[in-house]
């Protein structure tokens, strides 16, 4: 969706602009690339190893780019930090790097025999072989219905539990495989791996990717300009939900993108992984049109106020 995303940024000439996930680099340089003037981006991700892979792509469009190495819930700090201030555009992309799944070797994928990491900040304490190896049958279920909405949850975790009194479970494809006995084979989803929900449940686990998001999102508007665009595609229900009511709740914020958008059929046929792709739009308003929203919400809440009052006095009368 990389057009989509450069036209709600709505790049311009000497407009800063934050590429808060940056992974392999793909959005940054869609962005210098269609708006060389573009004045800098600001790349951020967890990982320092992907950076590294950031800016040998990047090439000479590096130049423009300010790379840090940190979770996009430190931005406002960032910038700060960084002596920028309010940019012009924000965007997350909260789906998995290339890199993560193909080349990180940290587990992330059922179809690769790697240790079981799932850690996006190799610097975190937590892997995803210490918890499915130390929860108890109850963590692991809530876990697994909570953060993959898998219906074979329970079943799952028992397996899980059967198996590592025998053997640890230490590698991706020993989990895999474990969840997919766990799900009796006529249950066997048609269209994804029967592991695909629980891997999501562990990973989102593992990096605390709901609790960073909702953090995020309470912060980010304050670090646009009036004017200012926040693009953010997420990647399942569990994400969109919450962007979609952050947005609608931010009295800073107009949304752009009553429904989110999402890939084409020949952009699916070329990336299959973008098929869950949604894209959610909203742009910074001004502060006097802030004041004055705030103002009338206060009207429309005295007004009602006042209404309850006498419809509760004609009552009791």
């Amino acid at each position: 969706m990389v057009s989509e995303v450069l036209e709600g940024l709505s790049i311009r000439p000497g407009g800063t602009y934050v590429d808060a996930t940056l992974g392999m680099g793909g959005h940054t340089e869609a962005m210098l690339s269609r708006c060389p003037e573009v004045k800098l981006v600001l790349g951020l991700d967890c990982d320092a190893e992907v950076i590294k892979y950031a800016k040998a792509r990047l090439g000479p469009l590096a130049n423009k780019v300010r790379f840090v190495c940190s979770n996009f819930i430190h931005l406002p700090d960032v910038l700060s930090s960084e002596g920028i201030g309010q940019v012009d555009g924000i965007l997350m992309d909260l789906g998995l790097s290339s890199f993560q799944l193909e080349t990180s070797g940290r587990g992330f994928s059922f179809f690769r025999e790697e240790p079981l990491d799932m850690r996006m900040d190799s610097l975190g304490t937590v892997t995803a072989a210490n918890m499915v190896n130390r929860l108890s049958v109850k963590r692991l279920t809530e876990l697994i219905w909570t953060y993959g909405q898998e219906r074979w949850a329970k079943r799952i975790a028992r397996h899980i539990y059967d198996r590592r009194k025998r053997t640890p479970i230490l590698t991706s494809t020993d989990l895999a495989e474990v969840i997919a006995h766990a799900i009796p084979r006529r249950y066997h989803p048609r269209r994804i791996h029967p592991a695909t929900r629980t891997f999501q449940a562990i990973r989102i686990a593992v990096n605390r990717e709901l609790d960073n998001l909702k953090e995020a999102l309470g912060s980010f508007s304050s670090c646009l300009r009036p004017g200012g665009r926040l693009c953010i595609i997420s990647f399942h229900s569990l994400e969109d939900r919450l962007v979609k009511t952050a947005f609608r709740e931010d009295v800073r914020l107009e949304v752009l993108t009553k429904k989110p958008m999402a890939p084409g059929p020949d952009e699916i046929r070329h990336n299959v992984r973008a098929r869950s792709a949604k894209l959610r739009i909203a742009q910074r308003i001004d502060n006097d049109q802030t004041t004055r929203n705030q103002s009338h919400d206060n009207e429309q809440t005295i007004l009602q106020e006042q209404y309850n009052f006498g419809v509760d006095s004609v009552t009791s009368q």
